[in-house]
């Protein structure tokens, strides 16, 4: 088995003390490759960082809508540059959080199409986290997305939504939350979800799907996830792995593991 997860916090200091562990049991757990995520331009470097000391690991690179506020042309050019790194594959976490709001929605929405068009100028697919904000990500990625779309990552906004933004060139990507008990209508979507789009991530440390919740999540355990996805799909579980890490590979690398 060759698994691919598609989102996790892997620069993350929760991660910092035995990163080499976390790999290993993501080896035996069949998890070969892991898209390490960058939340600012500090996370940003240590994602690349990791990416270059693991094989099959990849990296995003940008700023999440929780810490975009010195968001500014320095930040910007720092982003474009690091993003030239062999390892980069995506310009990410970046999007809308309207249910925290850490900063104003104009703040957010500023740094938010700032990625959109570098992913755009760099031809890189685009990471995109919402919250509260479906109707707003929706303009902005109208306007703003280019040819080589991007992830919806962790998406809970159900079937519906999820069309609409599969029509404009994103892919779903499903987090832990689908195994969780209350969670019957994020199980309804990932039914409908065309399985050429589908992706599945553990959004690690956080998120971890049932059995380990309440603990720290790791890529390991996308596999649970996986799990309940082929149940509600009625997929084997060698059939959905294989299409969610071929969706995955493509959208992000053309030689994997090199």
């Amino acid at each position: 088995m060759r698994l691919f997860d598609s989102h996790a916090h892997l620069a993350d200091a929760a991660f910092e003390n035995d990163l080499e562990d976390v790999y290993a049991r993501a080896i035996a757990a069949g998890v070969t490759n892991v898209l390490v995520v960058g939340t600012d331009l500090s996370t940003s470097r240590r994602a690349i960082e990791v990416c270059h000391d693991v094989p099959g690991w990849i990296a995003t690179v940008g700023v999440h809508p929780h810490d975009c506020e010195y968001f500014d042309e320095s930040a910007i050019a720092s982003i474009r540059s690091i993003a030239n790194d062999q390892v980069v594959r995506a310009i990410g976490e970046t999007g809308l959080d309207f249910f925290r709001e850490h900063h104003p929605r104009d703040v957010q929405e500023k740094a938010f199409r700032t990625q959109c068009r570098l992913a755009r100028e760099l031809k890189l697919p685009v990471v995109v986290h919402q919250r509260d904000s479906m109707d707003q990500v929706e303009h902005v990625l109208k306007e703003e997305l280019g040819p080589q779309g991007g992830v919806m990552h962790s998406f809970t906004g159900g079937a519906e939504a999820a069309r609409k933004f599969l029509m404009l060139g994103m892919h779903v990507s499903i987090s832990g939350i689908i195994t969780f008990k209350n969670s019957e209508p994020v199980r309804e979507m990932a039914a409908s979800i065309p399985i050429d789009r589908l992706m599945v991530e553990t959004d690690a440390p956080y998120l971890s799907p049932v059995p380990h919740r309440g603990r720290r999540n790791e890529p390991a355990h996308v596999v649970e996830t996986l799990r309940v996805i082929a149940g509600v799909r009625n997929m084997s579980l060698a059939s959905l792995q294989a299409a969610t890490t071929q969706n995955a590979s493509r959208l992000f690398t053309r030689e994997l593991g090199s």
